[in-house]
């Protein structure tokens, strides 16, 4: 009997420590109308929790250990000014970051302890330390809305498409030969030096969602009166342009194996899949008015914010059929997160 008990002492030990040392894994959405950040479980897409996310968030990204969400807060009528930090583990709020002087902070990206983000009242991209707390570094577009962005996983080119401006930010870390003065003569010291350089591609007005090819070589970006944009990132040229003849496309995802572009509108309602190869359209479904997409990899799901409708829909990518609808009111930005 005694051995019994002892066995069944251990083996309880033994499932209470597998339990507690599992990962859990989360949807996160953000609901500007509640100004919360919705904590789904992953699987069942139930909620866990609502927390407090600022006045009007808009973007989320985590940290490299998922342990940490930043989330923008533009205000955009009030020059916001604030990025909300909400901790992961305890799903609670943990600091607000001032990004002061620079505005209407929007579009997010985390990479390797630096914070980078659009403040496009400012019209720049700033690279914020997380280690330091302060700014690390600015970078000027001089162009109206900068708006979403995306960087280079060796952090020395980033693109943010200018909303306003019609415009396609490249923005790469060059060494420039040395400067030859008036006098024609270079100084005996020159020498050549690393800088930062901007390449500007007219995309078209109200050109805001953006996606890059797996192999780094194309960008697509969507307008509103309906044109898909094609731009060739190694010639820093426009390679192709289609017109959808929807109006209102928005912004636009590749799937997570590359071969297919999907496009919202969040005027028509309309869902568009292109093939990355052909640049045909493969089929064209009715799911309410997308202003966001996220593509999660590990469970080949597309969720999609219909802002305007109050919901986010959820879709198998294998059958491009719908799995759920969540209510949420106004969703934003959503991402998925799995913490150790």
């Amino acid at each position: 009997m005694k051995f019994l008990k002892h066995t069944s002492v251990i083996i309880s030990l033994i499932i209470y420590n597998f339990s507690f040392g599992q990962s859990k894994n989360y949807i996160l959405i953000l609901a500007k109308a509640e100004k919360k950040m919705i904590v789904l479980d992953y699987t069942t897409l139930d909620t866990i929790a609502k927390i407090p996310a600022g006045e009007d968030p808009h973007e989320i990204v985590t940290n490299d250990d998922n342990s940490l969400a930043y989330i923008s807060n533009p205000v955009m009528n009030g020059n916001g000014h604030e990025i909300h930090v909400i901790n992961l583990k305890t799903l609670k709020p943990e600091n607000v970051i001032d990004t002061k002087p620079f505005v209407i902070p929007h579009g997010l990206v985390y990479q390797n302890d630096k914070l980078w983000f659009t403040a496009q009242g400012s019209k720049s991209v700033v690279l914020y330390d997380i280690k330091e707390k302060k700014i690390d570094q600015v970078f000027g577009t001089g162009q109206d809305f900068t708006h979403l962005i995306q960087v280079a996983p060796d952090g020395n080119r980033f693109y943010t498409t200018n909303v306003e401006s019609g415009t396609l930010s490249i923005y790469e870390k060059k060494e420039i030969p040395p400067y030859m003065p008036p006098t024609g003569v270079l100084p005996a010291n020159a020498k050549p030096r690393l800088e930062w350089r901007q390449d500007l591609i007219n995309v078209g007005f109200g050109s805001e969602g953006f996606d890059i090819s797996k192999d780094g070589t194309e960008l697509w970006t969507a307008r509103p009166d309906g044109y898909i944009v094609i731009v060739d990132l190694v010639k820093k040229e426009i390679k192709a342009k289609i017109d959808s003849k929807v109006l209102g496309l928005h912004r636009l995802k590749i799937t997570p194996d590359g071969k297919t572009v999907c496009i919202v509108s969040v005027k028509t309602g309309d869902l568009l899949f292109y093939n990355a190869q052909t640049r045909k359209l493969e089929q064209k479904i009715n799911i309410g008015q997308g202003a966001g997409i996220y593509m999660d990899a590990k469970s080949n799901r597309m969720f999609i914010s219909c802002t305007p409708n109050n919901y986010v829909v959820v879709i198998d990518l294998a059958t491009r059929k719908e799995i759920k609808r969540i209510t949420v009111g106004r969703p934003d930005n959503i991402t998925s997160v799995t913490i150790k």
